[in-house]
């Protein structure tokens, strides 16, 4: 008997162990909510708690907008740095990193027109 007791108390330490390792599936957010990725979204992140490996996803028309990773400088000045990566699929998932995210639309005038996100992720 004190056999399968002893099982039974490995057994809750192991799941106790599992179910309190902190591992969290990674959440997905869609960028805008259901306006998605426009014009004055620059406040949508407020409020929200992202962590690296978190999906961020931009829904867009790609006729008129676009998606850019941008540095803090391109951010701040609206503008693509070299070699910047330009989504332009409408639907782009972003897998967030740890740290400050910066993302804007360069078509001419959007980002000035708050087409813009900044996302620190812990």
């Amino acid at each position: 008997m004190a056999e399968g007791r002893g099982s039974a108390v490995i057994l809750a330490a192991v799941m106790v162990a599992v179910f309190s390792s902190g591992v969290a599936e990674a959440a997905t957010y869609v960028v805008g909510d259901t306006g998605g990725w426009n014009f004055f979204v620059s406040g949508w992140p407020q409020g929200k708690r992202f962590v690296a490996g978190d999906v961020l996803v931009f829904n867009y028309n790609p006729n008129f907008h676009n998606l850019v990773t941008v540095d803090g400088a391109g951010y701040k000045g609206c503008t693509t740095p070299p070699g910047a990566k330009v989504y332009q699929s409408g639907r782009d998932r972003i897998r967030l990193v740890k740290g400050q995210n910066y993302f804007i639309c360069s078509i001419p005038g959007h980002c000035d027109a708050q087409m813009k996100i900044a996302v620190n992720a812990a």
